[in-house]
């Protein structure tokens, strides 16, 4: 069975688990609309519209 020779050192294990943590959350946009920020490639929570079209109604 393959056994390690030697101990993996702690730079090593830590640059390995590091690559996870490399990921980014998504930026907001302003909307064209309403310029209330939004998550991009959505519809405006705000008022509704995406691509500058009317997709849902806003009660306002």
């Amino acid at each position: 069975m393959a056994v390690p020779k030697r101990k993996t050192g702690k730079s090593k294990r830590d640059m390995r688990r590091a690559a996870n943590s490399k990921y980014e959350a998504p930026g907001y946009v302003k909307c064209p609309q309403c310029h209330e920020p939004k998550m991009p490639h959505r519809v405006c929570p705000e008022c509704g519209f995406y691509k500058n079209k009317e997709v849902i109604s806003v009660d306002k």
